[in-house]
């Protein structure tokens, strides 16, 4: 971890003598792993305030390239849950499955599984939780928090697979108990040449876990909860529905009927079929809402979510998992995934405009999760990420964000960050807590020219009507300038007493033509 001046959250001084972050790194060559405790770090950090604390401990997971090069530093797998197990608070940039091509890219023995899987297994994932993040000031898609939770464990993604031709297929449950007797799951004939056989299981024992933490987030946000599944058609889907109302009826009900959220609802814990909750999400820009379900809905709804919120880097997604002693753990990252083609465009020296809020909201979120473990710094540990978060938030409200929000004249990828450092460091130097931005909400509008009409558009033609109005060549239309403007081309709004009379005189001029 060498000393850059990119990150913009990379140690301000204020976590100089840093005793807790854990950073676990896989090579470029994506086959050494190695783990190293930042000890006094602060050659590997930019430094902005003065007052120096100690940082609570957090493990910090760094992924692909592009998102790398934003965070500035390298990345990691399975020393990973190891240290995220031990220490609660956990960051991660997007990591990768490794394709055909990558295997033989980087010289790896065979194409290893999601590092996902791998740390949701490893810390006892309970759920994915995805909200939509929201900028104080910007209206982006929906106008609430939308929350998720996608169980983190079970179905397609844990499942085992066979490509196989015209046979039998016998699947067999042998329980725990060898006393018991064997019980056969499934039996089938396959027909076809070519078949793929797939197995999975949904386990169900955490569905409890799953639904406290949801309905408790749910209640503290003031959302209405949602449970979804198609259970109508896979009826092995039913149990995670009971066992969430459950839950419900019995430690929740009563609390969200006094807070109103069920006035909607008819008093009850309402069920959603899939196919309906992909149309609600479309309609309900409202937002206030959350939505349970399993793995593979989850993963395919909050991508619905995240286009009707604008992008995928407006979206969170934080892996709540349990250890042994009952505490949680929580691992934070941005849903957005690998941005390989930034970093390709990166090497070829081209400019790139990464939005890297998801990923900071990210490790702001583990750094305070990481703070509520280790409360003796928990003061000025949210200083710095509520600081941070709204230096982030006000380079978008005045225009100084990327590209994917602000059009072709966003700021690139080190000019965003290096605005939202220089914002962070005269908001670190105030005393007292950190300042909130409170203001009017405005609509966020990417620029007319990222339309595809604007491929059309004649610019040099566009630049010799601009000069023309421009009289005294500075650059700008000055008010008297737009007034000249309209009148010319004839669209200069008139008195409301002037349009009735042009209204008259257009009608006398109709009868006339009549006549």
């Amino acid at each position: 971890a060498g000393s850059s001046s990119l990150s913009f959250f990379q140690k301000p001084r204020c976590f100089e003598g840093l005793t807790g972050v854990e950073i676990v790194m896989l090579s470029r060559q994506a086959g050494v792993l190695t783990t190293r405790f930042l000890q006094n770090g602060s050659r590997a950090w930019r430094s902005f305030a003065t007052k120096k604390f100690a940082a609570p401990p957090m493990t910090y997971i760094s992924g692909e390239e592009m998102s790398w090069y934003t965070m500035k530093i390298i990345r990691v797998l399975h020393e990973a849950v190891a240290s995220g197990k031990r220490l609660g608070a956990i960051f991660k940039e997007p990591t990768i499955t490794p394709t055909t091509e990558q295997v033989k890219e980087f010289g790896l023995k065979k194409p290893f599984g999601s590092p996902n899987g791998a740390m949701r297994r490893g810390w006892n994932g309970i759920t994915i939780s995805r909200d939509t993040i929201h900028i104080p000031g910007i209206k982006l898609g929906f106008e609430r928090p939308v929350f998720f939770e996608r169980h983190a464990v079970g179905g397609e993604y844990g499942a085992s697979w066979k490509g196989v031709g015209k046979g039998k297929v016998l699947t067999t449950y042998w329980p725990e108990d060898e006393k018991e007797k064997p019980v056969i799951i499934d039996g089938r004939v396959l027909h076809d040449d070519e078949s793929a056989v797939v197995v999975y299981d949904n386990p169900l024992d955490n569905v409890g876990d799953l639904a406290h933490i949801f309905f408790q987030r749910c209640l503290e946000a003031n959302i209405v909860p949602y449970v979804v599944t198609k259970k109508t058609v896979f009826k092995w889907q039913e149990g995670f529905w009971q066992k969430m109302k459950k839950v419900f009826d019995a430690e929740y009900k009563e609390k969200f009927l006094k807070a109103g959220l069920l006035d909607k609802c008819g008093g009850e814990l309402i069920h959603l079929i899939s196919d309906a909750a992909t149309m609600q999400i479309i309609r309900w820009t409202g937002g206030g809402f959350g939505m349970a379900c399993h793995n593979y809905d989850g993963d395919m709804l909050t991508d619905e979510v995240a286009q009707v919120h604008r992008s995928p880097g407006f979206i969170t997604s934080n892996l709540v998992g349990k250890s042994e002693d009952g505490s949680l753990i929580k691992e934070f990252e941005a849903s957005h995934g690998t941005v390989a083609d930034l970093w390709h465009m990166h090497l070829r020296g081209e400019e790139t405009s990464m939005n890297p809020l998801g990923m900071v909201v990210a490790l702001l979120g583990a750094m305070d999760h990481a703070a509520a473990l280790h409360p003796e710094s928990q003061a000025e540990v949210t200083k710095f990420t509520l600081s941070c978060r709204e230096a982030v938030y006000e380079a978008f409200r005045t225009g100084n964000g990327t590209r994917d929000l602000m059009g072709p004249n966003g700021l690139t990828t080190e000019k965003f960050v290096e605005w939202v450092a220089k914002n962070l460091e005269a908001r670190m130097a105030k005393e007292g807590p950190a300042e909130i931005f409170t203001g009017e909400k405005v609509e966020a509008a990417p620029s007319k020219k990222l339309r595809k009409r604007y491929q059309a558009v004649d610019e040099d033609a566009m630049k010799a009507f601009f000069d023309k109005f421009d009289t005294d060549a500075n650059g700008t239309i000055s008010f008297d300038e737009f007034v000249d403007m309209t009148l010319d081309l004839g669209i200069a709004p008139l008195k409301a007493e002037e349009l009735k009379k042009d209204e008259v005189r257009d009608q006398m001029h109709a009868e006339a033509e009549r006549l």
